[in-house]
């Protein structure tokens, strides 16, 4: 009797659910397998309202698909289902521990990692980033923004967290006429809180570090850029350390360049944390120290380029493109023959393939010769939907300077 209840509770809901009309384009585009439709291909809102769950239909009036809408944002509708269905607490259970579930097959040594990465787990608008026993969440459209209270329901009864912390001061949000904020959901946040990864011991300032408290899609970079680590090692954009610290284990000295003094007191910090001593840190502007090392004749080992996005816009591309040209430059003229380069861009505007012509200019200008040894990507519990291009953002390109 109560599954009857249930089920006709579902229908009464889907009845209610108010519908959108889209144009054929949008209609192809969902077909094509990509979840987002734009305002200019907006038929009809109807009655929709800001962040409705809403019933989705082409020109004809036939279902595509479950949605949430946005009254502000160019993304007008970021489909959830393909199907029409009922979206509650049970649906982003659902989502979210198959999600997590996903995690377990990939994620090894650490308990800090991605557990839901918005479109590429089928629940655009989300970010969940867990740091051991704490979880950092962002809501970035009007739909999830309106549901999080059942958000925090289904994370603490998969997760069983000690706190939940939502960073929502992120610029997108303003696009959905969002307010930038920091705000405790649940539990208490530590002033720092400490994880492992990749067999290492971190702290993070989950309230006021840098991302949701510090980078975790290249932890699987760190480990393939160790594996070509040894003798002087260079990490330009260090951050608080991710690739500094785990080229440690295996050269004679690592010098860690970074503008951020928090970010380096931080990387201090968690070196001493693991009784690490081989790191020098450097508190500067990249592109104004590199020139300093070449005039030195210093040379290096290996060295890591792993700038901040250039770019955040497609129209932004071209200024992007000579800032990389620029830094890989300079990091080229301080590799010695035979030893690494490991290049990253974290715009999704960047391509691969531009990038790779960027640091192939950068070798001509410096009479390098580059090979090739591993083209790789963000890490796996940062899942990329083929489909779905704008899932891929992190590129790392590890080359041995001939």
């Amino acid at each position: 009797m109560k599954e009857k209840e249930a089920a006709l509770r579902r229908i009464e809901c889907v009845d209610a659910m108010p519908s959108v009309r889209v144009n054929r384009r949008a209609a192809d585009r969902i077909g094509s397998g990509h979840p987002w439709i734009f305002a200019s291909d907006v038929i009809s809102a109807g009655q929709a309202g800001a962040g409705d769950v809403v019933r989705v239909v082409d020109p004809k009036g036939r279902a595509v698909g479950t949605a949430h809408y946005s009254t502000t944002s160019q993304i007008a509708l970021r489909l959830l289902s393909s199907r029409v269905e009922t979206v509650n607490e049970k649906f982003l259970h659902d989502r979210i521990r198959t999600a997590y579930e996903y995690r377990q097959r990939f994620v090894r040594d650490s308990d800090a990692y991605r557990l839901v990465h918005a479109e590429g787990d089928f629940l655009p608008g989300l970010v969940v980033d867990r740091y051991a026993d704490w979880l950092v969440v962002q809501l970035l459209n009007q739909g999830m923004d309106r549901m999080r209270l059942e958000i925090v329901s289904a994370l603490q009864k998969i997760i069983q967290p000690r706190g939940i912390l939502a960073r929502n001061d992120v610029p997108s949000r303003t696009k959905e006429s969002l307010p930038q904020e920091k705000t405790v959901f649940a539990g208490e946040i530590p002033d720092r809180v400490e994880f492992l990864m990749n067999g290492l011991r971190w702290s993070a300032d989950l309230l006021g570090g840098q991302k949701t408290g510090s980078f975790l899609d290249q932890r699987e970079n760190y480990l393939a850029a160790a594996h070509y680590a040894r003798g002087e090692a260079l990490d330009c954009f260090s951050g608080s350390g991710g690739f500094a610290m785990h080229l440690a284990r295996r050269c004679d000295s690592v010098e860690a360049i970074d503008s951020s003094a928090p970010a380096l007191a931080n990387l201090g910090e968690n070196a001493g944390r693991n009784g690490i001593s081989n790191i020098t840190r450097q508190e500067a502007d990249v592109l104004e120290y590199l020139p300093g090392l070449v005039h030195a004749r210093r040379q290096f080992d290996i060295v890591i380029v792993d700038p901040p996005a250039f770019t955040k816009s497609r129209g932004a591309v071209e200024g992007a493109v000579r800032g990389y040209k620029e830094v890989n430059l300079r990091a080229l003229r301080l590799v010695k023959p035979g030893g690494i380069l490991v290049s990253c861009s974290c715009s999704h505007h960047m391509t691969e393939t531009h990038l790779l012509e960027v640091i192939a200019a950068a070798a001509l200008d410096t009479r390098k010769t580059l090979r090739v040894l591993e083209r790789r990507t963000q890490a796996q519990d940062h899942p990329i939907l083929l489909t779905v291009p704008e899932t891929h953002y992190l590129k790392c390109l590890i080359f041995e300077v001939l």
